[in-house]
């Protein structure tokens, strides 16, 4: 009876210092340790395009500055192609990115242009245009006490190099 009682103190002991341990690894992500990955947009791929329903694929790397793996589990956005918004929206996302590493990872996009569709015939009527695109939203890192990962991409598209002949 002794040595069961005795047991079963040493168990909890060792859950409550394995918790402990785990929370100080979680603690470095909130630290002054913690650098910020950099999150780019690579690709927009055209899925699927009808007029009621447009499909695309967001394509993004991260990049890990920091000593330890980066668990990556959501992403919040907002799309705006020539100051129409294109998409909005929550992904969930889970990939982890290692120390010094990068991952890339996809978000799918449905979205319905119809209201705008005036606005982006008349930026398609010059193809050779660049056309600006603006990205803002922040990816959501760690398990339980991570941090989001504020993002803001701009830049230009030329409607020509995705237009087939």
């Amino acid at each position: 009876m002794f040595y069961q009682a005795q047991s079963i103190k040493i168990l909890g002991l060792c859950l409550v210092v394995g918790f402990f341990s785990a929370l100080a690894g979680c603690s470095s992500w909130s630290s002054g340790d913690f650098k910020t990955p950099e999150v780019r947009l690579l690709k927009v791929e055209v899925v699927k395009a009808k007029l009621l329903e447009q499909n695309f694929t967001l394509r993004f790397r991260i990049d890990n500055p920091n000593s330890f793996s980066l668990p990556v589990r959501g992403m919040e956005y907002v799309l705006y192609l020539n100051q129409i918004k294109l998409a909005e929206g929550q992904a969930s996302v889970s990939v982890d990115v290692p120390a010094h590493g990068h991952r890339n990872f996809e978000i799918p996009v449905n979205t319905n242009l119809w209201r705008h569709l005036r606005q982006v015939i008349k930026a398609l009527e010059k193809p050779n245009v660049p056309i600006p695109y603006e990205l803002t939203g922040s990816v959501k890192t760690g398990w339980f006490f991570g941090q989001s990962v504020h993002m803001s991409r701009s830049g230009e598209i030329i409607p020509g190099d995705f237009i087939a002949e």
